[in-house]
């Protein structure tokens, strides 16, 4: 195997507990989560997202999630006894954080804030960004769900976060539906529109594609690419954390101790939980729709009746008689 230079701008942002959260309400347990942070970071993983930053009181809690949906500083205080190379990262939704819950990077385990919003809320999310920037984090704005925006919506969008203090600007393929071409046109267009931000990029696996579409954005000079382990993610979840550092050959990445977490406790946790390729996601993929539709079916009696709901979401008006 030899050592892949046009990978050398590359840093793996492992998304498992955020991400992978939403498979199974955030119950992970803390050794879970210390052991994972652990094998990241003798794998040489850059960035490990903990989970949300959202406040309770903003976000309908129905009391049931696990401590990960609502990070406490003081609670993660205790699970990461000893911060390591591996730095740590919270996602927060535009309109379901209360800032005076952020406290400055001095006083916070945090090192890295990242906004996701849809493109009509930008501005909100460069209010907020630069919120946090100014508390002394690493920024990123995340745009969600851009298979469905209207192009000059996005211009817009783009124009007004080149202007911001953000650090970091991801593509995000929220419903999977994009492919290599869609790709490389997606970060041709961040690219010319942000001249002096760095690029990120967040996959999901509908059809198949979540890998190959990270590949081709880091061919492309895209720097943050975002992963999880065994590919844990919502629905048919996302590019594999291992596959990323089995293809990235660099000194510093080492595959084994990942292998080592996946054997000690996703072997298990996939028993329990469902996600990855799954018919009904690659459907709602092929049909650039959000994966809601499709986790309903599969937590139904007719989840493995596959063509009943291709018929269900491609000739909606029978269905609504």
């Amino acid at each position: 195997m030899t050592g892949n230079s046009m990978f050398n701008h590359c840093k793996i942002v492992d998304c498992t507990i955020r991400d992978g959260g939403l498979v199974n309400n955030w119950d992970f347990s803390v050794e879970f989560v210390q052991d994972l942070y652990e094998s990241l970071n003798a794998s040489g993983v850059e960035y490990m997202e903990i989970g949300y930053k959202n406040s309770p009181k903003l976000l309908k809690s129905e009391g049931k999630e696990g401590p990960w949906r609502f990070l406490d500083d003081e609670f993660l205080r205790k699970v990461i006894k000893e911060k390591k190379r591996t730095k740590l990262s919270a996602l927060v939704d535009v309109g379901r954080v209360d800032e005076v819950d952020v406290l400055n990077r001095s006083e916070s385990m945090l090192d890295l804030i990242r906004v996701a919003t849809y493109a009509r809320d930008t501005e909100k999310a460069i209010e907020l960004g630069t919120l946090f920037h100014n508390r002394g984090y690493e920024t990123t704005i995340n745009i969600m769900a851009l298979s469905n925006v209207m192009d000059n919506e996005l211009n817009e969008s783009l124009a007004m976060i080149n202007d911001s203090p953000i650090d970091v600007v991801y593509i995000v393929d929220s419903f999977g539906s994009l492919d290599p071409d869609d790709m490389r046109y997606l970060v041709e267009k961040f690219r010319r529109a942000l001249k002096n931000k760095r690029l990120g990029v967040h996959t999901h696996n509908n059809m198949q594609l979540a890998f190959a579409n990270t590949l081709v954005a880091a061919q492309m000079g895209v720097e943050l690419l975002d992963a999880s382990v065994y590919g844990m993610g919502r629905a048919a979840g996302n590019t594999n954390t291992e596959l990323l550092l089995a293809k990235m050959t660099r000194p510093e990445y080492n595959l084994r101790p990942v292998l080592g977490m996946i054997e000690k406790h996703m072997i298990k946790l996939r028993e329990k939980e469902e996600w990855g390729y799954l018919i009904p996601d690659m459907i709602t993929g092929t049909l650039d729709e959000h994966p809601r539709s499709a986790m309903g079916w599969r937590a139904s009696e007719k989840r493995d009746l596959f063509t009943e709901f291709y018929d269900k979401m491609t000739t909606p008006e029978i269905f609504s008689k």
